[in-house]
């Protein structure tokens, strides 16, 4: 949030002129101008002050100004890891704070990640590429292109690809964990 903006929008609203604002709280006009172009940050009493003048508070000052929640992301967003066994493409930033955690994941021909031992959660994956195989506690699961797995993380686990060709797969981890 730019402060200073949001100071000049109260001002022009209130039909203020910044030499005005100034004499009402004991600035200048020179600071008014350096504030609202964001050149320099009040203090919180300095900021109190304009805001008594402009007849606001700090709570309805930051009230509905909080910064706003991105939808929609795309390849400049993206973080990438890549190894001799896979590649990760975390596709929403930051995604280790939310409740899920989406990935794109490319298990290379003929490896598999390491084993994952027994921990809250859920996972479930969508197989864009290719083919693997699910090891889930003491069973063996087979997922093709096109097909969904989804498990409960209560048992150890791993995702194995048999195939002489990579696999890519959309998985999505509660909680994150990648």
């Amino acid at each position: 949030m730019k402060i200073g903006a949001r100071i000049k929008d109260l001002r022009t609203l209130c039909g203020l002129t910044q030499e005005e604002l100034a004499d009402r709280c004991e600035l200048t006009k020179g600071y008014i101008s350096q504030l609202e172009n964001d050149l320099t940050s009040p203090s919180i009493s300095t900021l109190t002050d304009l805001l008594d003048a402009l007849g606001t508070d700090i709570r309805t000052f930051f009230a509905g100004y909080e910064q706003e929640e991105k939808i929609v992301f795309g390849e400049d967003d993206y973080f990438v890891k890549e190894d001799e066994s896979s590649k990760i493409t975390w596709l929403v930033p930051n995604s280790q704070k939310n409740i899920m955690e989406p990935i794109c994941f490319t298990l290379k021909a003929g490896q598999e990640t390491i084993v994952d031992l027994p921990h809250e959660g859920q996972e479930f994956g969508f197989v864009l590429e290719g083919t693997i195989q699910i090891s889930h506690g003491n069973k063996r699961f087979a997922c093709r292109r096109g097909e969904t797995f989804y498990y409960t993380t209560d048992k150890p686990h791993k995702l194995i690809n048999p195939g002489k060709t990579d696999a890519k797969i959309i998985w999505v981890t509660s909680p994150p964990n990648f």
